[in-house]
């Protein structure tokens, strides 16, 4: 029989058969709703919580994305990529993304993908991974001794298909054509998959491609709001000496100027008034290509079960960003400048006629403001590779024994290549009043004249990142007690996983700007305007119906960039950055224990498990530190800690369709490998910024506790209600000061000396910067509240007895991570989750047509609990996305099928609220607010 944990060999759910509500008739159910019956059957099976989802057969996935099928799990939250519209990581239970361990077959693995690459984080992006890649998901949101440890939010277990999932021969296709209503363009995504057992030997191979081309625009602030009253504070008293930062960013408006015009306002009102660190337009195109293959051979008889399986997906982003704007931060004037306006320290905004709105935000006409445009390359690519032994066998009916070595590589890199060019001294007006997704940006100079921009500057990076895995696991099953009523098993096993992640970053600007070009010269001596174009490669821009503002712009071309200048070139050739490289080794070496029980208790059946994961472990960090001489030595340091990890679950049918279950259990969460192994990083070269890390870092550990009440009333249908509380200790807590620039022991190229206020690129040993380091300090408490419907309304009279749905709700409440404002007021954050979200899908099956509708919606989102001198917090606003999906099946050949991503094409944003006034709930102080276009796809698929 199935054991109590861990992941069963397969479906459980009686092969799709379901029984009739009424007359006891026979009814094949096939499809999503098959799939849904199955993830039920395995989610009644459990002892402790754990929700599946299984494919409608093999190599047939129910969403695109594995992503997007999670989160119609109670507690799952998604988050998309903006950049490809897609899913990309998950959170569970109130915690983000990096709270939880993805295991594939029960191994633990990492990716990164597109912008997060060189983030060094230890979390998983699903959308390295085409879902024709895996025929099962299992979500643990309680944990057990056998489980990874390091999942306080949840573990999730990826499963990829094998041949005896389905006995015989399998030919499974699709083909479809994808179409984005933002850029306009198509896209193909296929699919093949081959299985076929002959005996005990079995194969299958798969292969599954897609290409996808997004393009959203909008208006960025680039990095939150601040006023000139608090925003001037962190420049140089009369007497020369340095004062700290204040906000998020430095500049101070020019009241004294004979052209000011306050519209009636006081100086004190418009010094305190609020301006964001840009106002500027965006634009992006994105071209994904995905690749993944999958195979498996397997030898399987009624005792032995052995297979290899691997895993190869290769994702590339080609994106090309086009910004326009005006640069509020570092902009100053002082009474001794011999600058040209626009430019040093003649660079303070001038008010020409300005007004305040009623959340005290600044906007009008500003003179003497310095218009930067930018264009901007990026390429990302992730290469995955993944190899597991398997093999379990039945020593007798009542020991089993089962082993596995794993191997694993996930190695990724971004460039990012960028010309930025200025026009100095221009007269510009910004509205957002009328449109705060598309407001008035303007200017009295032709913008798309590239004779009116000066001075180019590039900026070319590259990020590696390398993850390596290799992990062995064994365990044994001994079942002491095994009859009708009674079950008692023991499980003893031991895991040992060898983990290396290792960064590296490149600046090839110093390259890029000195070498000779192919037609001679240099960047600096050429007449680089003459490869500039007066559009925008993607444009026009959609404005919202707003002509003031900007479709179209100049800019230059990713050819210029990457051919002529050889970005690619000039970073492969620049060293590493020694400041944030490093290479960090865990190693894990695990023992565990559990035993299961099953046993009669007041007429129904009590189910158990309990156990115990010791885990050591071992750390070697090689970095390099900053030696004083603006240079940096390498340097080596090592560490380890080891943990208890207790667990226990039962599972009580009250009734025969009515469990209750409860949980209770300790388990860790070890903090990101940057704040960890970093030294000395620098989040942005134009923000006075560093975070250093801190290698004395404990792990996070969480007590947790559940409680679920399961109502199986009717076939395939549920009602649950559960409840959990999270206490977890030694939460990281970002603590800030000021540091001097000479005591930083780094040299001054790391940081952008120019817009820093220094013009020779030499910056002051007293320059004041505002340094971060992250130490064990916090405690959090969390609780939280999940409801769970799901039903097949075959009540219903025909042909409405093919409707259904399934839905979930999930209440978070924490306390202990606070945002304190400069008047006491504290506002609980917890940064990366939503208060609550909600999902539900609506489907209906019958006959050959398949019609299914989901909304998932998650509320605000804090960002952040540090407050920055600025009282603002930053939110992600509230996200509704409306998918659906429609097929008609022809045959069992053919299925013709259209599948919609946003169909609703909701606007994504960034705001900022400052909780002691009116914060206008995301109407104003806005940053990234995008329109990402609705994906429809059409197609077919079919089975052999």
């Amino acid at each position: 029989m199935p054991t109590a944990t861990g992941p069963s060999p397969g479906p459980t759910a009686t092969d799709g058969a379901d029984q009739a509500a009424e007359g006891g008739e026979d009814i094949v159910v096939t499809g999503f709703r098959r799939s849904l019956a199955e993830g039920l059957a395995l989610k009644r099976e459990a002892v402790g919580v754990r929700d599946s989802i299984v494919a409608e057969d093999i190599g047939k996935f129910p969403e695109a994305n594995v992503a997007d099928s999670l989160q119609r799990i109670p507690g799952v939250i998604l988050s998309r990529d903006g950049a490809s519209n897609e899913g990309q990581r998950i959170s569970i239970r109130g915690l983000p993304s990096d709270f939880v361990v993805t295991t594939i077959n029960m191994a633990p693995v990492r990716s990164t993908s597109s912008l997060d690459a060189g983030g060094s984080s230890r979390n998983f992006n699903y959308d390295v991974f085409p879902s024709e890649l895996f025929g099962r998901v299992d979500v643990y949101k309680t944990p057990l001794a056998n489980l990874e440890e390091g999942g306080i939010g949840g573990n999730v277990d990826l499963q990829t298909p094998r041949p005896f999932d389905s006995k015989g021969r399998v030919i499974r296709y699709t083909a479809q054509a994808n179409y984005n209503t933002q850029s306009k363009k198509w896209g193909p995504r296929g699919s093949l998959l081959l299985s076929d057992t002959i005996g005990n030997f079995g194969a299958l191979l798969g292969v599954a491609y897609s290409k996808t081309i997004n393009e959203r625009s909008g208006f960025q602030s680039t990095g939150g709001y601040n006023s000139s009253e608090i925003g001037s504070r962190g420049y140089r008293t009369p007497a020369g000496q340095a004062r700290p930062l204040v906000g998020p960013f430095e500049f101070q408006l020019d009241t004294n100027n004979p052209r000011a015009n306050l519209g009636g306002l006081t100086a004190a009102q418009v010094n305190n008034g609020l301006l964001p660190r840009f106002y500027r337009v965006f634009a992006s195109d994105n071209d994904r290509e995905r690749l993944g293959l999958v195979g498996s051979l397997q030898y399987k008889t009624d005792r032995l079960d052995v297979s290899f399986d691997g895993i190869y997906s290769q994702l590339k982003d080609i994106g090309d960003e086009y910004t326009w704007g005006v640069a509020v931060r570092n902009s100053r004037t002082t009474a001794t400048t011999t600058d040209l306006p626009g430019r040093g320290t003649n660079s303070g905004i001038i008010p020409l006629d300005v007004k305040l709105d009623e959340y005290n935000n600044l906007y009008g006409t500003f003179g003497n403001t310095n218009i930067v445009t930018e264009s901007l390359y990026r390429t990302s690519e992730t290469k995955f590779r993944y190899g597991i032994v398997r093999a379990a066998y039945d020593v007798t009916d009542r020991l089993k024994v089962s082993a596995q070595g794993n191997l694993s590589d996930s190695r990724a890199y971004k460039e990012g290549n960028r010309i930025a060019s200025n026009i100095y001294g221009a007269t510009t007006t910004f509205d957002p009043t009328g449109n705060v997704t598309y407001p008035t940006i303007t200017s009295t100079i032709d913008p798309t004249n590239p004779r009116n921009y000066v001075v180019p500057t590039l900026g070319f990076g590259r990020d590696d990142e390398l993850d390596k895995q290799r992990t062995a696991r064994a365990m044994a099953d001994w079942r002491l007690v095994d009859d009708n009523e009674r079950l008692f098993t023991l499980r003893l096993g031991g895991s040992y996983v060898s983990t290396i992640k290792q960064i590296e970053r490149r600046d090839g600007s110093a390259i890029a700007q000195a070498r000779t070009l192919p037609g001679g010269g240099t960047f600096r001596t050429i007449d680089v305007f003459a490869n500039m174009n007066p559009t925008i490669p993607i444009g026009p821009l959609r404005n919202g119906g707003n002509s003031g503002f900007p479709s179209q712009f100049a800019t230059f071309p990713r050819n210029f960039i990457e051919g002529t200048l050889d970005a690619h070139g000039a970073n492969i050739a620049s060293p590493v950055q020694l400041n944030g490289a490093f290479r960090a080794e865990e190693q894990v070496a695990t023992g565990f224990f559990e035993v299961d029980f099953k046993m009669p208790l007041l007429g129904s059946e009590l189910r158990g498990n309990a156990g115990l994961r010791y885990s050591d472990t071992k750390t070697v960090v090689d970095n390099f530190v900053a030696n004083g001489r603006g240079g940096f030595s390498p340097d080596t340091r090592r560490g380890g800690y080891d943990n208890f990890l207790p667990s226990a679950s039962v599972a009580f049918d009250l009734r025969e369709n009515l469990t209750l279950r409860a949980s209770a259990g300790q388990t860790i969460t070890r903090n990101a490998l940057s704040t960890i192994a970093g030294s000395t990083l620098i989040p942005n070269p134009f923000n006075a910024d560093v975070t250093q890390g801190n290698p004395n870092l404990r792990p996070q550990l969480a007590s947790q506790y559940d409680a679920v009440a399961e109502w199986y009333f009717a076939p395939g249908a549920l009602f649950s209600v559960g409840v959990f509380k999270k206490d977890i200790t030694d939460r990281p807590f970002a603590v800030q000061d000021f540091v001097t620039f000479g005591s930083l022991g780094v040299p001054a190229t790391v940081f952008n000396a120019v817009s820093l206020g220094f013009p020779s690129g030499e910056i002051p040993a007293d320059f004041l910067v505002r340094r971060t380091i992250i130490v064990n300090q916090n405690q959090l408490s969390l609780k939280g509240l999940e409801v769970a419907y799901q039903q097949n309304f075959t009540f219903l009279p025909k042909p409405f007895d093919g409707l259904g749905v399934t839905s979930s709700f999930t209440l978070i409440d924490q306390t202990g991570t606070d945002f304190v404002s400069s008047s006491g007021k504290r506002v609980g954050i917890q940064a990366g989750v939503p208060d609550y979200s909600y999902s539900i899908t609506g489907f209906y099956e019958k006959g050959p047509f398949s019609l299914r509708g989901s909304y998932n919606y998650r509320a605000k989102t804090g960002q952040t609990d540090v407050n920055q001198g600025n009282d603002q917090i930053p939110y992600t606003a509230p996200q509704g996305f409306l998918d659906a999906t429609a097929s008609f099946r022809l045959n069992d050949y053919i299925e013709f099928r259209v599948d919609a991503l946003n169909i609703t094409n909701t606007n994504v944003y960034t705001y900022y609220d400052n909780p002691d006034q009116p914060n206008g709930n995301g109407k104003t102080r806005r940053d990234n607010s995008f329109f990402n276009g609705t994906t429809i796809s059409f197609g077919v698929r079919g089975k052999f």
